[in-house]
């Protein structure tokens, strides 16, 4: 966070997490195509750069974690690093995808510029470790059955493992059945690890399994949920973007389309420029109300 003098700033090619900045990590849920990763990829760099956005695209090669054994899960592991390389080259950005398993590491570290852990596996140990010590950035999303304190133990392991570019991400908090919460405690709580913080707005809007062979979602609420994130001083906003959502493979109900990209980037860094003028150290707050 931007309020917290312990954070660990750090930069993937021209995007810095920390220090004080705001940074967009954007991008559709799954790669459909070559084609159309290019274009988003593209527009959402076009969008943060127009509102003065440090920016990372984000697309995945495979969704392991799918509702149906019907869900499309997207291109594979070859066909889709070759995209993101077409994407690094000539778009000119750095890259974030998801790993799920220590095997693909080693390849994946070869494109992508960040690792993602997903968030269902972020206490499994091994991935955890071989992510650490690819020489990578890594971005580590708080499993939804974690409360913000025991994310201190996902910090430790990547740590010791001599991750020194690492970031920690909450997407929301099982609430019930099909329903997510967001407790904004959790930002002021996590900067405490000393690592820089991100948002993932659009999957803190999922209805997981709402649609009984899908995942169901309320992007409606995008925009106020990623402003309140801000004003919280997160490092970062993580959105999955789509230029048809309604006609996304995966995870449509929740991303945000592409038309409202612009005028929301535009909201969180007047936020973001207002809350760095005005706040109070963040570490020194929580503890002051906790004591």
């Amino acid at each position: 966070m931007q309020t917290s003098s312990q954070t660990k700033s750090f930069q993937v090619g021209a995007a810095t997490f920390g220090d004080g900045r705001l940074t967009i990590i954007a991008g559709p849920c799954v790669i459909e195509s070559e084609e159309h990763a290019m274009m988003m990829a593209r527009e959402c760099a076009r969008r943060a750069r127009d509102a003065g956005l440090d920016f990372v695209f984000k697309t995945s090669f495979d969704k392991a974690n799918r509702s149906s054994i019907k869900s499309f899960r997207g291109v594979g592991m070859e066909a889709g690093l070759e995209i993101l390389r077409h994407v690094k080259s000539e778009v000119g950005v750095p890259v974030v995808t998801d790993i799920h398993d220590a095997a693909q590491v080693d390849a994946v570290a070869e494109v992508a510029d960040i690792l993602q852990i997903p968030a269902f596996l972020c206490r499994q140990t091994d991935l955890i470790l071989a992510a650490a010590r690819s020489g990578r950035a890594v971005n580590i999303k708080k499993g939804q059955f974690l409360a913000p304190e025991d994310a201190r133990n996902i910090v430790e392991k990547a740590q010791a493992a001599g991750c020194e570019r690492l970031m920690l991400t909450e997407r929301g908090v099982s609430f019930g059945y099909n329903n997510l919460v967001v407790d904004m405690r959790s930002f002021p709580i996590m900067s405490e690890f000393g690592v820089p913080i991100v948002f993932d707005v659009t999957h803190s809007l999922q209805l997981p399994g709402g649609l009984g062979n899908a995942t169901g979602g309320l992007s409606q609420y995008i925009e106020p949920l990623a402003r309140a994130g801000v004003a919280c001083g997160v490092d970062a906003v993580f959105m999955e973007v789509h230029d048809t959502p309604e006609r996304a493979p995966s995870d449509g109900p929740n991303m945000l389309p592409l038309a409202r990209m612009g005028p929301l980037l535009e909201s969180l860094r007047a936020i973001h420029e207002l809350v760095s003028r005005m706040a109070t150290p963040t570490t020194q707050l929580s503890k002051e109300t906790r004591s």
